[in-house]
Formats: C-alpha cells, structure tokens, sequence
C-alpha cells in the first residue's frame, strides 16, 4: 500500500469510534476521580479540614471499568512528620456511584480505621507546612468482606489481585 493510501486507512480508523488510539480519547476511558471542591494539586478548601467543619470534601467517580462489582477509597497524607498518615478508608462502594457528596459516606460502603483510630473522614490537618492528600479509588472485580476494624495496610492486601483500575486526585492543604 503507498503513502496516500495508508493515510487514508488511518483517517478512516480514527474516524471510526473505539478505534482511535489517540491519548485524549484512550485519557477519556480510563478511571477518574475529581472534586467540584478542589483541582488535581490544588487547594483544598479549609471547609473539608481540621480548620473547618472537617467533613469529606465532594468526589466524582467517573469511567469505572466494566465488571467492577466494588469501589474502594484511600485518603493519606505522604508528608506528615511520622510518615504515611491514614485519613479515611472505605471500601464497598456501589460501583454505580457517580457522586460522593459532601459529608456523606455512599449507601452500603464501609469504612475503616484511619490513623486517628476513628472509622470516619479525618480532615487535612497538618502541624506545618503544606502538605499532599491522595485521594486514591480503585475499582475492584468483588466486594470485600472486611471488619470496621480494617485499616488501610489491611485493604491494600485484601484488594491484592482484585484492582481492575485506579486513579487519583492530590489536593494541597496548610493550616492558617
């Protein structure tokens, strides 16, 4: 086949949905999390922390891959002055969810222990500085049957083998 016709092979399959190969398209596909509240590394505002009414901040879940049967979600907190810091574990989530509201927990979810030794959200709160919280979510191929009394380590290893995909959004935070 000569150049011309090679070209127009390639319109015509990027032309065809499903079949473009484009980053764009193949970005638009995969899991995602983001927040009305905050940007992918921006501020996240003093309302969802320790400053303020320290309830969640609103997540939405997009692109959850076919044959997700659970949700999953981990917040740390890689820069606090012990190490890893646990802020919310919660595993369960209807794959179906689009939204997790503000303050709110989805119907039927779990939560876990985070590092304050609470089964809840624990807002960003940090000593100094400013610091980084991963909102990690994983769409998992089963349900976990897991105690409250489950911390992250204990997830991590329960969804071992069960992840059919993840994504994350990093928000800011630094106490007034």
């Amino acid at each position: 086949m000569h150049i011309v016709g090679k070209v127009l092979l390639l319109a015509v399959l990027t032309a065809v949905p499903g079949t473009s190969s484009s980053k764009e398209e193949q970005k638009m596909d995969k899991l995602r999390i983001s927040s009305p509240a905050f940007e992918d590394n921006g501020s996240i505002p003093a309302k969802y922390s320790c400053d303020g009414a320290n309830v969640n901040p609103p997540l939405v879940i997009e692109n959850v891959p076919a044959g997700a049967k659970a949700l999953a979600l981990i917040v740390d907190d890689p820069d606090a002055p012990v190490g890893m810091w646990v802020h919310w574990v919660i595993w369960n989530i209807e794959p179906k969810t689009g939204e997790i509201g503000e303050g709110s927990v989805p119907a039927g979810a779990s939560q876990g222990r985070n590092d304050w030794r609470r089964n809840d959200y624990g807002g960003p709160c940090p000593p100094s500085g400013t610091h980084r919280y991963f909102f990690k979510l994983y769409a998992l191929d089963a349900a976990l049957n897991l105690p409250a009394t489950t911390t992250k380590t204990a997830l991590e290893k329960a969804m071992d083998g069960h992840i059919l995909g993840q994504a994350q959004i990093i928000g800011l935070y630094k106490r007034r």
